[in-house]
């Protein structure tokens, strides 16, 4: 088990020998977005990182190793309390604030007192706090430069100012465009809004700077500050009066982001893109330390990686244009030779000031990857060889899937003989339970299913993907979809009755229906008799002991409507999909997302919901249980509105677990008729719980961009979570 720094702090990853009273997040690291590296002005080896996946990051070894914390929604900004290290604020859906140096995190506002409602109305579940009917969110934040009870905020366009700690608030000026940033104190206060700086002395407001287009960034301390609009860079030596542009070497480069070191002014680090040298475009960071008047490209990139690039798996992977040059920077307020950079999949360090580029995302492990804590990955299954205990999958979202051999300590990608256009994402892998190495994976261009944000963008005709079949235990994989069109396969389901060489499979195409073969996947046929419409969105299935087969076919609508053909729905087939036969759903139901059967009755179902876009409390999601197959249904569990998926546990048929978007897992012990809360996961977006075969008291939780969890079935007691569900 891999032990990181923040293993001692008393949160739910509380460690032992034991193994059965923590979570830890398995993975290669890494593969999503990262935003926002901000460094302790304290210390440089303190630094947060955000993601857009609802997770935040906090690193004290320089970022050796990282802990995962969850706001319960995407963190847009962090600030340093200047004057004491262990304050820290996070700006996500409302403003936390820790005063332990990270280890814990408090809402700070909206109180609780004067929250009026909370609106989780959204695909994502995101709770937004309502205030006298208006939804309040802060979008920047500066602690006094003087005195630290005193804060400095934005709400949108309004500036307001707290002498309290932010126990209350009193409105200073509306600006006529939002904030983007703000530096100072009561007696000197300097406000970026979107097209002006202004600046506050002895109470007196004074328009320095107008722009006609908005900052797309603004850094730095008054009196210097960088700024980026529309690709451009310029400086100002004197907060704003005037301002210089700045001129990359070569031709035609953008400006994507800026960051400076605040006790050195001089020292600046730039991202850019589309630089022209030699006949050649480049990407990466460019360092000026005289103001930026000339430029060093201390990063430099095109279709080769940089030689002072030293990154972990996901450059030798998918190569240097995957991630591509830095979203953000952020710079050592106390040293300038340390800064972070951050991409579409990973976080990047230099200490020498740029001379040399590390990864910080992974780091090498038994000859594969393992992840330091920033995980930005999401994953569906994890799936374990039955002839090899050690050999198991995680299948991913964006950077396909990646295999272990030794049991989750380390990890490369499974990806080898899947087309490039199929690479993307596995939805899911099946193993052959009497054929050594035999394994099928659900493979897909199309990623985010079932996610409404996926196919109400993109047309059901341009899906790409199909079935592919590996007879190496995952080493190697080769296509097995003659008869299949190219569509996002999702799930691939094996009949366990079906004679070994000769194996029955069932795959679900979103957007084509069922298909099924009769020789191992080496053929398939379409199946949608008695499926409602022309491109069904066929997702999941699931099988009764008595051989039944249930299809989940996801929703098309999230407009909170029901009654449409545009409703999810189950069906079921009792002759091995031949024909089908829908399953009424629960009342205001539209949205199933997952169904299981109970290995000891078949007749007894459990239903995954995912509510509709309702004000209500209830808004048919949850777990719905049916004793009669699908004839009638009873709600179950209703305080997690957003269900992605219910799994019966695999050494006791009576414990049932279920998980989904509100921050919570959950188990019933009394074959669904209760649930109980899994103390210590609070991601915010859970996909689903895979019972650990070979732990009956672990269990792995599969996320949406937080990787895999690892830990008790049970919880962990007394945990110290991060924030509230709610």
């Amino acid at each position: 088990m891999r032990r990181h720094w923040f293993a001692a702090l008393p949160l739910c990853l509380v460690l032992s020998g034991s193994g059965l009273d923590h979570w830890e997040i398995i993975g290669p690291g890494g593969g999503g977005s990262q935003f926002y590296p901000t460094v302790s002005p304290h210390d440089p080896k303190h630094v947060l990182v955000a993601c857009d996946m609802t997770g935040s990051y906090l690193t004290r070894d320089g970022g050796n190793s990282w802990r995962m914390f969850n706001l319960g929604a995407m963190t847009r900004f962090f600030a340093w309390d200047p004057h004491n290290p262990k304050v820290i604020y996070a700006g996500a859906n409302a403003l936390y604030r820790s005063s332990d140096g990270g280890v814990s995190w408090n809402r700070l506002y909206p109180p609780a007192r004067d929250v009026t409602s909370i609106e989780m109305i959204d695909d994502s579940g995101v709770a937004a706090f309502v205030v006298n009917g208006n939804r309040q969110r802060i979008t920047a934040l500066a602690v006094d430069s003087t005195q630290s009870d005193i804060l400095f905020a934005a709400f949108g366009r309004t500036l307001k100012v707290s002498q309290d700690t932010g126990a209350t608030w009193q409105s200073l000026r509306e600006f006529p465009s939002n904030i983007h940033r703000i530096w100072g104190n009561r007696v000197s206060l300097y406000v970026a809004s979107e097209h002006s700086l202004d600046v506050m002395k002895d109470g007196k407001w004074h328009e320095v700077t107008t722009v006609p287009t908005p900052w797309t960034e603004i850094a730095g301390v008054p009196p210097v500050l960088y700024a980026i609009r529309d690709g451009a860079g310029a400086v100002s030596e004197d907060a704003g009066e005037s301002w210089r542009n700045l001129e990359l070497p070569g031709a035609s480069g953008r400006f994507v982001t800026i960051a400076a070191s605040n006790r050195h002014p001089d020292t600046v680090y730039a991202s850019y893109d589309g630089l022209q040298i030699e006949g050649r475009m480049w990407f990466g960071v460019a360092k000026s330390t005289d103001f930026g008047r000339t430029w060093a490209l201390v990063w430099k990139e095109s279709d080769k990686a940089g030689s002072n690039i030293r990154d972990a798996w996901l450059t030798p992977t998918f190569g240097p244009g995957w991630s591509g040059r830095p979203l953000y920077l952020g710079v050592a307020p106390g040293d300038p030779d340390v800064c972070y950079a951050t991409d579409m999949g990973r976080t990047m360090r230099t200490v020498d000031g740029g001379k040399t580029w590390d990864a910080v995302y992974s780091r090498r492990a038994n000859g594969g990857w393992t992840s330091t804590g920033l995980n930005v990955t999401t994953s569906y299954g994890v799936h374990f060889d039955p002839f090899d205990p050690h050999r198991m999958f995680i299948s991913y979202t964006d950077i396909g899937a990646f295999r272990s051999e030794d049991g989750g300590r380390s990890w490369a990608t499974a990806t080898n003989g899947v087309p490039n256009e199929w690479r993307n994402t596995t939805y899911w892998m099946e193993f052959d339970p009497e054929v050594r190495g035999r394994v099928w994976a659900a493979a897909s261009w199309t990623h985010d299913l079932p996610r409404p944000k996926m196919w109400r963008e993109t047309e059901v005709s341009t899906y790409r993907g199909g079935v592919m079949r590996s007879d190496d235990g995952g080493k190697t994989w080769h296509k097995s979809n003659t008869g299949m069109a190219n569509a996002a396969i999702t799930h691939i389901l094996l009949d366990p009755s079906s004679p070994k060489g000769a194996r029955t499979l069932f795959a679900a195409a979103f957007g084509k229906g069922v298909y099924r073969s009769e020789d191992d996947g080496r053929t398939w046929t379409s199946r949608n008799e008695g499926i409602a419409g022309d491109e069904p969105f066929a997702w999941r299935f699931s099988r009764s002991s008595d051989g039944g087969l249930y299809l989940v076919v996801a929703r098309r609508s999230e407009d909170g409507s029901i009654g449409t053909a545009s409703d999810g729905a189950i069906y079921y087939s009792a002759d091995r999909a031949e024909h089908w036969k829908r399953v009424v759903l629960p009342e205001g139901v539209n949205g199933p997302n997952g169904l299981a059967a109970d290995p000891l009755d078949p007749k007894r179902l459990y239903l995954a919901a995912w509510r509709r876009r309702v004000r209500t409390p209830d808004g048919g999601g949850g777990v719905y249980l049916s004793t009669d197959s699908g004839v009638s249904w009873k709600h179950v569990l209703r305080d997690d509105q957003h269900i992605y998926d219910v799994t019966p546990d695999l050494h006791d048929p009576r414990v049932l677990y279920a998980c989904g978007f509100e921050s919570s897992a959950w188990r019933s012990g009394g074959r669904g008729e209760t649930w109980r809360r899994i103390s210590g996961y609070n991601f915010k977006w859970g996909h689903r719980v895979v019972p650990d075969p070979l732990n009956p008291d672990l269990i792995y939780i599969t996320t949406f961009g937080g990787s895999v969890w690892h830990g008790p079935a049970v919880g962990v007691p007394n945990s110290i979570e991060d924030g509230l569900r709610r």
